[in-house]
């Protein structure tokens, strides 16, 4: 449309000189265009048209989010967000105030390394063999060296960078669409793929508590709900208003995060 407007433009200045002048067009006044000239200016309007056609093709495959589920989504985001404001961000802040920074650090590097079996699999489902063996790496490094993970001497001295992967993202790598948009409670925006992805993952998280398994980290549903709850307030204390002023640029907070999700996890998929 901007190309519309910039020809519109352009015959309206031309009308108006034309008539404040009053300049009748002879053979005098008429420059002729070389045909050379022409084919350059449109050559270089057909580039600008393409540029434009692709930005709004880009724009047009943002919009084509799947979201038959958006009544019940905006609900559960209000919900959220009013769980997140009212109750998990004082509690982190309350949380922050007792405990130094290093501290929650270092338990911020626990859950990560405990987290390894999810990242190793899913990176060794999706035949990224480079990615394996460095996570393993970092595993081993950061258990021994790293004090059970409380450090992350793999990045600091051997500068191994981690390559968190789950199950969503192996399923995406694979070319399942992401289905639906659901926000689920407690847990936040997601979508079909994601949201069944869970529960593989939690198969192989030590976190999660599974009867008749022998390397639960957890021996009930209570302790696992427990650590997965302290878990996410010492996270949240460590990125104190980072949401706050995410939301700051929303007009309409559901659609808003909707797409950064939507966003984040495909650009998650071509990494």
């Amino acid at each position: 449309m901007r190309y519309f407007y910039r020809i519109l433009f352009c015959l309206f200045i031309v009308s108006f000189a034309g008539c404040s002048n009053k300049v009748e067009p002879t053979q005098s006044n008429i420059k002729p265009i070389s045909s050379e000239k022409l084919s350059i200016a449109l050559e270089d309007n057909n580039e600008d048209e393409d540029e434009f056609m692709d930005e709004f093709e880009e724009e047009m495959e943002l919009e084509e989010i799947s979201d038959p589920l958006s009544g019940y989504n905006r609900v559960m985001t209000n919900f959220n967000d009013g769980l997140f404001e009212y109750v998990l961000a004082p509690v982190a802040r309350g949380y922050k105030f007792v405990v130094h920074k290093e501290v929650r650090t270092s338990v911020g590097n626990f859950f990560h390394n405990i987290l390894y079996p999810i990242r190793l699999i899913n990176n060794l489902l999706q035949g990224k063999v480079k990615n394996s063996s460095e996570e393993t790496g970092r595993f081993i490094i950061n258990t021994t060296v790293g004090i059970f993970g409380l450090f992350d001497p793999a990045k600091s001295y051997f500068e191994l960078e981690p390559h968190n992967e789950d199950f969503g993202q192996t399923l995406g790598f694979y070319g399942v669409g992401a289905g639906p948009h659901i926000v689920l409670p407690f847990f936040g925006p997601s979508n079909l793929r994601d949201a069944l992805s869970l529960y593989p993952d939690s198969l192989v998280n030590p976190v999660d508590y599974h009867k008749n398994r022998s390397y639960n980290l957890t021996n009930s549903y209570g302790e696992s709900l427990f650590l997965t709850t302290y878990d996410k307030v010492n996270f949240v204390s460590l990125h104190d208003g980072e949401y706050e002023k995410l939301k700051k640029d929303a007009i309409d907070l559901y659609p808003f995060l909707r797409d950064i999700y939507e966003q984040y996890r495909e650009a998650q998929i071509k990494e």
